[in-house]
């Protein structure tokens, strides 16, 4: 895996500004606008005090009213500024944001989720993305407002008093500084929540998928005993996270508190000895006292919260750059002559080889059955031919070009999949054999006479809802979906892995057979029935055996040879 220093999180923070710069800065006017306000409101309380106590400042108390008026109309419009633009701002943000990362886990290869928690990424796009819409955005808005006044605070602070305010300046240092160390802690805290939170997802995914798994052995009381367990896990995580949080708060109140008490023992030290300034300015710096003290509180706090926010965009964007396919630069959707694989050798783990040295063609339009016995390589082999691995020596030719070099876009209009478990959308079955996508009525109507879908439609008609992963089909349906599927988006090649494994006897026959009925279309199958009748079917069965090719040829001349075919097939008998 890549270290975090080595990704770049820069292309993901970039996708909370794109296209959003509007709102942005009218946020950053708004900020200008309600500080000018607050400040002014200071220095009004100042005139005001001092006018009544006999000092002259200059201005009357019916313009200071006016001035009042005016500052009001300010704020007025600040808070506008701030309907306007901040919520817009955010949402339009983490809409961007999550857009930019679910089409980032789209680039993955088509074998990706096999070896990859998924739980990970449905945590990243609600619990985290909920975490940095808050405390990385958000936390933006109030960070900029704070640093704002705090500076200008500080301006009429040292127009005010200069020595009380280097004084204030010099109290808030260490406190401040304890502070920001503490933002790693809370980083981590964070990080952890997400782990924790991830496993639970896991969990909980796997007790709903294999409820009936549980139910049959009866095993709900361990089932529950690991729920409980996560639950724990996660909860301590996040009272951790908490406590993090507070220590923040902590010290940054006692920076509040350090400066605010400094101030004022000062303050009447300068008093008692004589220089203390205006009743007016002395109330009007207090005031502002408040504008610098509520920043050296808040501002830590933000930066730790971002801090963390951060650690989580890094963690989501070292996730999203493992299993991408390196993509290729040449357009090849249409297979005009044959498939072949020359010399191919493919091992997950170094020194331990699952296919070795296979020299192989597939002729266009012709059909192929991949037998043998479990874990001699087949299904490896069929997801080398769909790209999911490219590590693999010898080669891999769609005609005459190199798998490698060709563009994943183009792969997958030319080749299609067709597994064990066919994942059914929750929609009608017209859209779960488009794929969402827009097809002529009489290309549909084809797809669905071609893969035998014909009954089942004049049974319940297209837009009948198949349910959550098609609980409202059986799985011939299902499967005859997924066959209508790679009709209609004209696949040259079909590569069909144990689809017929987990059916009965009688319903496997007939999609076997749907299968093998396809013109025009190589296909590839790895099949565990030896059915005689299917078997003599194939242009070509390929025998496989510990990651070799042990032996080929059509179903007669296997069992004339009296071989491994031969045994496979009469002990399946």
């Amino acid at each position: 895996m890549k270290q975090t220093t080595e990704i770049s999180i820069r292309p993901y923070t970039k996708e909370f500004y794109r296209g959003n710069g509007i709102y942005f800065l009218l946020a950053m006017v708004q900020t200008v606008l309600a500080t000018f306000a607050e400040l002014s409101f200071a220095w009004l309380l100042q005139q005001v005090i001092d006018l009544t106590t006999g000092t002259d400042v200059g201005f009357t108390l019916t313009e200071l009213t006016l001035l009042a008026i005016g500052v009001l109309v300010v704020q007025l419009l600040a808070f506008g500024f701030a309907y306007l633009s901040k919520p817009r701002f955010l949402s339009k943000a983490i809409e961007q944001y999550k857009t930019y990362v679910f089409e980032k886990i789209s680039r993955k290869g088509i074998q990706a989720f096999t070896s990859e928690n998924t739980s990970l990424y449905v945590s990243a796009l609600s619990n985290d993305a909920a975490s940095i819409e808050s405390n990385y955005l958000a936390n933006l808005f109030l960070m900029i407002d704070s640093i704002v006044i705090f500076f200008g605070a500080l301006f009429m602070m040292f127009w005010y008093n200069p020595t009380l305010t280097l004084i204030s300046i010099a109290l808030s240092l260490l406190p401040l500084v304890a502070a920001l160390t503490t933002g790693n802690l809370v980083a981590k805290a964070e990080k952890q929540v997400s782990d924790r939170n991830e496993t639970y997802m896991s969990t909980l995914r796997d007790s709903l998928a294999g409820f009936s798994v549980i139910k049959s052995f009866r095993a709900e009381v361990q089932i529950c005993r690991i729920y409980v367990q996560k639950i724990r896990e996660v909860s301590g995580a996040k009272c951790l996270r908490r406590k993090m949080s507070i220590l923040v708060q902590m010290l940054s109140a006692s920076a509040g508190a350090i400066v605010q008490i400094g101030i004022f023992l000062i303050g009447a030290y300068l008093a008692l000895s004589g220089k203390a300034v205006s009743a007016g300015s002395m109330i009007a710096f207090v005031q502002l006292l408040n504008y610098v003290v509520n920043p050296i509180s808040t501002i830590p706090e933000c930066l730790a919260e971002r801090k963390a926010a951060r650690a989580l965009i890094e963690k989501l964007a070292i996730a999203l750059e493992e299993n991408v396919r390196e993509e290729g630069t040449t357009d090849k959707n249409i297979l005009t002559d044959r498939i072949t694989l020359q010399n191919l050798s493919f091992a997950y783990e170094k020194d331990t080889p699952v296919l070795e040295n296979i020299n192989l063609r597939f002729e266009k339009g012709k059909s192929y059955a991949l037998v043998g016995a479990s874990g001699s390589g087949k299904s490896t082999l069929l997801n080398l031919l769909m790209a999911s691995h490219t590590n693999y020596s010898g080669s891999i030719l769609y005609d005459t070009v190199e798998l490698r070099d060709i563009t994943t876009r183009t792969l997958y209009d030319m080749v299609s999949v067709i597994q064990q478990n066919v994942f059914i959308f929750n929609a009608s079955i017209r859209d779960n054999i488009t794929m969402f996508a827009s097809f002529p009525k009489h290309e549909v109507d084809l797809a669905i006479e071609q893969s035998g879908l014909s009954e089942l439609i004049a049974k319940y008609g297209e837009e009948y809802l198949c349910g959550e992963n098609g609980s409202g089909l059986s799985g011939g349906e299902k499967q005859r979906i997924s066959i209508a599927r790679s009709l209609l988006k004209n696949s040259q090649v079909l590569l069909v892995d144990e689809a017929t494994a987990a059916l009965d006897a009688e319903t496997a026959y007939h999609v076997s057979s749907a299968i093998l009925g396809l013109k025009n279309i190589t296909r590839i199958v790895i099949t565990h029935a030896l059915d005689r009748e299917l078997l003599q079917q194939y242009d070509e069965i390929i025998v496989l055996k510990n990651g070799t090719v042990e032996e080929q040829g059509d179903f007669n001349s296997l069992m004339a040879k009296k071989n491994y075919f031969f045994s496979l097939f009469t002990i399946a008998q």
